[in-house]
């Protein structure tokens, strides 16, 4: 990634985790943004999300942000449109990063309690 596109990226992370805090109708979930990887044209932003609540909640915050795509875009156009002529399209995806990291915890945590260490 180039300085610029990283730059951008960086900005648009920050500006996003942003609006869905504070300007997203709650749906139980933890929405998190962990990354944003942006095209070198600068034309799409994929929006890498972690969510945390249950299946459902998850689920429920997921299509939520499929659903609201829209807004969001125009919700970050307004926030940064002195930044760029023209605002990328969002593509969210969920990053399934915390839950392999915490399973990963749980299964280590047995071993340890299997074999006698203390954590």
């Amino acid at each position: 990634m180039s300085i610029r596109t990283e730059r951008v990226a960086s900005l648009l992370q920050q500006e996003l985790g942003a609006i869905l805090q504070k300007e997203l109708p709650r749906s139980g979930a933890i929405v998190t943004v962990v990354e944003v990887k942006i095209t070198t044209d600068l034309s799409i932003a994929r929006v890498y999300v972690s969510i945390i609540g249950s299946p459902k909640e998850q689920e429920t915050a997921m299509a939520l942000l499929q659903d609201k795509t829209k807004s969001i875009r125009m919700i970050l156009s307004s926030k940064i449109r002195h930044h760029f002529r023209r605002i990328p399209e969002l593509e969210f995806h969920e990053d399934h990063l915390y839950e392999r990291a915490n399973r990963i915890e749980q299964l280590l945590s047995g071993v340890r309690k299997s074999s006698g260490e203390n954590d």
